[in-house]
C-alpha cells in the first residue's frame, strides 16, 4: 500500500527513514548497536525499556561501551504513563525510538548541526516547518546560549526559538534539579517541533507555541547534553559531556507525510484499513477515531510484548499485556465487531496464537461483567468505575446499556475514582523507578555474578540443553528462567545450590575482556541472546580453582567454570557472595523453569 502525501506524492516509508537515519550516523563515526529487548534483563528498577537510552545509562555514566564513543541505533520502547491518552493524534503506547549518542566526543555543536542536516537534508522537511525549544536556565545553570547561538547560526531565526525552564528543556532520571538525587546526572535539553500549520484552538491558551496541547506543532526529536551531576553541594559539571538524541519514528514520519495524525501513517495503514473493514465505519468519522488508534496502537504493542516472550498474566508484564489487549478488544466491541477480531490482525502466527486464547478468555469475561450489569438496580459513578476496571467497561458503554432504563452517571464521581486509581498507578510506577534507570549496586553486582554460576551449575547437573531464558535481580534477589522439561527434584536443587556455594568457597576470580561477538562465541562462551549484541562485546569469566574437592569441582578442574558474554555489573571474586540460597523453583511456562535464589552471610 503506498502512502500519499497532502499533496497526493508518494512519500518515504518508516523503513526507509529509520534506515536513513541509521545510515547518516554511521557515515560520521557511529557504530550501529542492535536493539535491547522490551523487558530489561537484570534491571529491577523498571518493567519496560521505555527510552533507547535506557539500556547506555551505564556508559553515559562514564562506563566504556564496546563499540566505542560514538553509537547509533533504533530501540523499540513501551511507556504506559500515558495509556488513557491514547485515542488522540499522537499518543502511542508503544514507539519505536531513533537514536544516537556521544559518549564523551562531540557536543552541542556536531549534534545540533547533523539533526539539522538530517532533518532537512536526508528527510526533506521545510526548514519554516521547524521550532525549537531551549532551557531558560535555573537552578543555578545558565541559559543556554550556546545552543541558541548554534540555531541561529543554521537559520532558525529569533522567533521560531522558544524557551522553557526545568520542566520542560532538562532532562534527569529523577526529573528536575531538586528532585535530583545525590550521583544523578543531567543537563539541558533542546526540542525540535514541527509545525503543521493547523489553526490554534484557544481552549489551550490564548498563544499557540511549541509545547501546546492544541495539535499545531509535535515534537520529533530531543537532544540532551548531559554535562552535570548532583552532589551534596548542588550541580557540578561533568568531566565527560555526553550527548543523548531521542527521536519518535512514528512522528518523524508523520512529519514527512505532512499530517499531525501519527497514525496515518503507514506503519498503522493495514491495521486500520482491517477495521474499518470489519466494523463498516471510516477512520476519518470523528466519532470512530479514538477506537480505532486504540486497538492499533494496543494490538501493535501486544505483538511486540510476545514475541519478546511476555504471555498474559495478573502481574508485571504479564497484567500488563493483559490490559492492552482488552482495552482493545473493548473498542473493537465498541464498533461493533467480535473482541476475536483484534487476533486477526497480527500476522506472525505465535503471537496470534497467544493473542487469540486471551481474547477467548475475555470474550467470555465480557460475558460475565454483561450479567453484572444486568444486576445492577441503579448506576453511578463508583459502580461504573468498578466495571471499567474489573471488567474492561468504557464509561461509554456503560451509559448506553443504562441510558434505557432512564439513568444518567455522575462523570465527576467517575472521574474522581479514576484519578484516585491513576495516583495509585503512578506512586506503583514511581516505586519501580526509585533509585534510577539501572540499579548498580553491591547487592545486585552479587547477585548478578550469582546468575552466572547458577546457569553454569544447571548445566553440569542438569545438561547442556539448558539454556538462559531471562532473568531479573533486585537488591533482594535473583530470578532465573532457563529451559528444562521438568520440575527440578528437591535433590537436584540442592546440587545445584552446593555447587555454587563450593565456587564461592574457592574464591574465583571474576575477569573480563572485550572481544568480537563471534570469537567470543566461538572460545565457547555462553550468549543466547544473540541479537543483543553488537560485534564488540565483554566476556566475563569466573576461573577454575586447582586442587578440586569434589566430583562436581573435578568435573571442571582444568577449564574454565563459567565465560558468558554479558555487559555487567559484576564482583571481583566469587568469595564475595557469601552464600547463596535457593529459595524457590517453579515453571515459568511450557519447557521453561524458574528459579528464585538470594545471598546472605553464611
Amino acid at each position: 500500500m503506498t502512502l500519499l502525501s497532502q499533496k497526493g506524492d508518494s512519500i518515504m516509508t518508516s523503513d526507509e527513514i529509520r534506515e536513513k537515519f541509521i545510515k547518516f550516523f554511521e557515515k560520521r563515526g557511529h557504530k550501529h548497536i542492535p536493539s535491547s529487548p522490551l523487558v530489561p534483563e537484570n534491571d529491577p528498577t523498571t518493567l519496560f525499556v521505555s527510552a533507547g537510552m535506557q539500556p547506555l545509562v551505564p556508559y553515559i555514566l562514564g562506563k566504556d561501551h564496546p563499540e566505542g564513543k560514538r553509537l547509533v541505533n533504533s530501540q523499540p520502547s513501551l511507556r504506559l504513563e500515558d495509556i488513557e491518552e491514547v485515542g488522540d493524534n499522537r499518543h502511542t503506547t508503544f514507539f519505536e525510538m531513533l537514536g544516537n549518542w556521544s559518549l564523551g566526543d562531540y557536543f552541542k555543536e556536531e549534534q545540533l548541526s547533523w539533526f539539522y542536516e538530517f532533518l532537512t537534508k536526508e528527510l526533506g522537511l521545510p526548514k519554516e516547518k521547524l521550532y525549537v525549544t531551549l532551557f531558560e536556565g535555573g537552578d543555578g545553570v545558565a541559559k543556554d546560549e550556546e545552543s541558541a547561538a548554534i540555531w541561529k547560526n543554521l537559520g532558525i531565526p529569533e522567533d521560531r526559538i522558544f524557551w522553557y525552564g526545568v520542566d520542560n528543556n532538562w532532562w534527569s532520571r529523577s526529573g528536575t534539579p531538586d528532585n535530583m538525587v545525590e550521583g544523578d546526572i543531567g543537563g539541558p535539553d533542546s526540542e525540535v517541533f514541527y509545525d503543521f500549520g493547523t489553526k490554534h484552538d484557544p481552549k489551550y491558551g490564548k498563544e499557540c507555541h511549541p509545547n501546546c496541547d492544541c495539535g499545531r506543532f509535535l515534537e520529533i526529536g530531543n537532544s540532551v547534553f548531559i554535562e552535570y551531576k548532583k552532589t551534596k553541594s548542588g550541580l557540578e559539571e561533568l568531566p565527560q559531556k555526553s550527548v543523548d538524541f531521542g527521536g519518535g519514528l512514528e512522528r518523524l514520519a508523520a512529519a514527512v507525510k505532512g499530517d499531525s495524525d501519527v497514525f496515518a501513517i503507514d506503519l498503522f495503514s493495514k491495521m486500520i484499513s482491517d477495521i474499518e473493514e470489519w466494523s463498516g465505519k471510516k477512520y476519518s468519522d470523528p466519532a470512530s477515531q479514538p477506537a480505532m488508534r486504540v486497538i492499533a496502537d494496543h494490538t501493535r504493542a501486544s505483538i511486540a510484548l510476545v514475541k519478546d516472550g511476555v504471555l498474559p498474566a495478573n502481574k508485571l508484564h504479564g497484567y500488563i499485556l493483559r490490559r492492552l489487549l482488552r482495552r482493545a478488544a473493548v473498542k473493537m466491541h465498541a464498533l461493533g465487531s467480535p473482541v476475536s477480531k483484534v487476533a486477526d490482525l497480527v500476522d506472525e502466527k505465535k503471537a496470534q496464537d497467544v493473542i487469540g486464547e486471551e481474547l477467548e478468555r475475555f470474550a467470555k469475561s465480557l460475558d460475565r461483567g454483561m450479567k453484572e450489569v444486568g444486576k445492577i438496580k441503579k448506576i453511578d459513578g463508583k459502580i461504573a468505575f468498578d466495571l471499567y476496571q474489573s471488567y474492561g467497561f468504557p464509561l461509554e458503554i456503560t451509559e448506553e446499556l443504562f441510558e434505557e432504563k432512564g439513568q444518567k452517571i455522575d462523570h465527576k464521581q467517575f472521574e474522581k475514582e479514576f484519578k484516585k486509581h491513576q495516583d495509585l498507578s503512578r506512586t506503583a510506577s514511581g516505586g519501580m523507578f526509585k533509585g534510577g534507570l539501572a540499579e548498580d549496586s553491591p547487592a545486585t553486582r552479587k547477585l548478578h555474578t550469582a546468575t552466572h554460576l547458577l546457569h553454569q551449575s544447571l548445566r553440569t547437573i542438569l545438561g547442556k540443553h539448558v539454556e538462559q531464558k531471562g532473568s531479573n535481580i533486585t537488591s533482594e534477589r535473583l530470578r532465573f528462567d532457563f529451559s528444562h522439561p521438568k520440575a527440578l527434584g528437591q535433590e537436584e536443587v540442592k546440587k545445584v545450590e552446593d555447587l555454587m556455594n563450593e565456587k564461592i568457597k574457592e574464591g574465583l576470580p571474576v575477569t573480563s575482556r572485550e572481544s568480537t561477538y563471534d570469537a567470543a562465541i566461538k572460545e565457547g562462551a555462553l550468549a543466547f541472546f544473540g541479537e543483543k549484541y553488537g560485534d564488540r562485546v565483554k566476556v566475563y569469566s569466573i576461573s577454575p580453582s586447582t586442587g578440586a574437592s569434589t566430583e562436581l569441582s573435578r568435573m571442571s578442574s582444568g577449564q574454565v567454570f563459567s565465560k558468558e558474554v554479558c555487559g555487567g555489573p559484576h564482583v571481583d571474586n566469587t568469595k564475595e557472595l557469601g552464600h547463596v540460597k535457593i529459595t524457590k523453583e517453579e515453571s515459568a511456562g511450557a519447557g521453561v523453569r524458574r528459579i528464585y535464589a538470594v545471598i546472605s552471610d553464611k
